[in-house]
């Protein structure tokens, strides 16, 4: 019995809970990122949290990365993607898709791809190991891959 309650497993009659000790620990790290849909073209950036602060690091990253570029991304409506306190470099602009509307935005298939390359089934015993595996799966990100997934005819006819 010893053993099995190790693993978190007890035993008890039917007319009881059982009450078992345990302690999970919850920590994440976020990608934030961005494609260009006729090219393939993408960049992203892993940072330890979703707030406006580092959504305008990323923003910074990308307009310095695409300096001679002007680019039009397309967010949802997450509260960093609108916050009044949003640093959004001159290179760029940023338009809002309607609310539950996911689907709209190219970004989102490839959040599916990597988890699908990624992360099926797979247990990781620290953070390291996540973000490495996460980054790992990033780098397999190939220009037709990324073109296949997130190039929708509506982006098409607009260029």
């Amino acid at each position: 019995m010893e053993e099995l309650t190790s693993l978190s497993i007890s035993w008890c009659s039917n007319k009881f809970r059982p009450c078992v000790p345990c302690h999970h620990m919850r920590e994440y790290r976020y990608v934030f990122g961005a494609v260009e849909p006729l090219t393939g073209e993408r960049f992203f950036l892993v940072m330890p949290n979703c707030n406006t602060n580092n959504m305008s690091i990323f923003l910074k990253e990308l307009s310095k990365t695409y300096s001679e570029d002007i680019m039009i991304l397309v967010c949802d409506g997450a509260a960093w993607h609108k916050s009044k306190n949003l640093e959004i470099s001159g290179n760029i602009i940023i338009t809002h898709i309607p609310p539950y509307t996911p689907e709209m935005n190219p970004i989102e298939q490839i959040w599916k791809q990597i988890r699908q390359m990624g992360f099926g089934n797979k247990i990781f015993r620290i953070l390291k190991a996540v973000v490495d595996r996460l980054c790992d799966t990033i780098n397999l990100l190939t220009d037709e891959l990324v073109k296949s997934i997130t190039l929708r005819e509506w982006i098409y006819s607009v260029v």
